[in-house]
């Protein structure tokens, strides 16, 4: 009963999936793999993603007393793209910050199932802990880490948001989704600056940070890399061309979630406009946006970088 009313209540909420998974420990050659990528240095300058290994891997130690992992996923494929005369964000920044939006509903997912089952205690996490967030999306059935790192919803495609919600409740648990990417490497082979890898040992798909393009106009503070200039095209923030080249992508459909449209400012926005962008305008233009996280002065340098195309 409990486990029905999670998934219904879920999708009233306006996720677009919702499964269960059992909470226990990462397999072993999982964890062997994150840690051959954090010792290689692939995860760039996110230095907390080499932080609390133990609880990244074992959940019951990120979280005590959790029994079960529920894990949402909102859809944020586009409706229409910016003009391709401009300079591009990545689909997930059209809207507003996917951190907000889904923290939002999974608290009140959280506070409406502790309602009717005063027993239950948990946690909402989305993209904040250290969480294996598509290796438990995958665990409860919602579909499988492709080889471009990303989560592959099967008929739906790659363009989603996660989140995770810990209980400490045994519930009925989904089928782990099985990886049906096969012998396709569209997203290797039309990755700009090359930026993905399977691991030698697990045949896992891995992102080397420092050469991606994501990475490189969003968390790199410093200038950018010769490599990303020559690479970027018009991007500005973030880069979806493994995105588009997924052809699991052909299922996907635009998304109706109002908070994830872009304003008619933004849609409004031309190159000029882009390269005389004042600080006012950019606080305007991103209130509320996951584009702060590369700050004014992050965003400036890419769109210099971009224009000298």
């Amino acid at each position: 009963m409990i486990t029905a009313d999670i998934k219904a209540e879920a999708l009233r909420l306006g996720f677009d999936v919702c499964g269960i998974a059992k909470a226990e420990p990462v397999p072993l050659y999982l964890q062997q793999a994150y840690t051959r990528w954090i010792a290689q240095g692939m995860h760039g300058n996110m230095d907390y993603l080499a932080r609390n290994l133990d609880k990244r891997f074992d959940p019951t130690l990120l979280v005590e007393g959790v029994k079960s992992i529920v894990c949402v996923a909102m859809n944020y494929y586009p409706v229409t793209e910016l003009d391709a005369d401009t300079y591009q964000l990545a689909w997930y920044a059209y809207g507003k910050d996917y951190h907000e939006v889904l923290k939002e509903k999974m608290v009140t997912l959280f506070a409406t199932l502790k309602e009717r089952y005063p027993q239950l205690e948990g946690r909402c996490f989305c993209d904040t802990a250290p969480v294996l967030e598509r290796y438990w999306a995958q665990q409860a059935g919602l579909g499988w880490r492709g080889k471009s790192t990303q989560l592959i919803i099967p008929h739906h495609g790659t363009s989603f948001f996660l989140g995770e919600l810990f209980l400490n409740v045994e519930l009925d648990y989904d089928k782990p989704t099985e990886n049906h990417c096969g012998t396709c490497m569209a997203c290797h082979e039309q990755c700009p600056a090359q930026a993905l890898y399977m691991d030698a040992e697990t045949g896992l798909g891995f992102l080397n940070a420092n050469r991606c393009l994501s990475y490189q106009t969003i968390e790199n503070r410093g200038e950018l890399s010769q490599e990303a200039q020559q690479s970027m095209g018009t991007s500005i923030y973030g880069c979806d061309q493994c995105q588009k080249a997924c052809p699991n992508n052909r299922f996907a459909q635009p998304n109706t979630h109002a908070e994830f449209q872009p304003s008619e400012e933004l849609r409004q926005m031309k190159r000029s406009d882009w390269e005389k962008l004042s600080v006012e305008q950019y606080r305007i233009l991103f209130k509320g946006s996951a584009v702060k996280r590369a700050k004014y002065e992050g965003l400036v340098r890419n769109i210099k970088a971009a224009s000298k195309k």
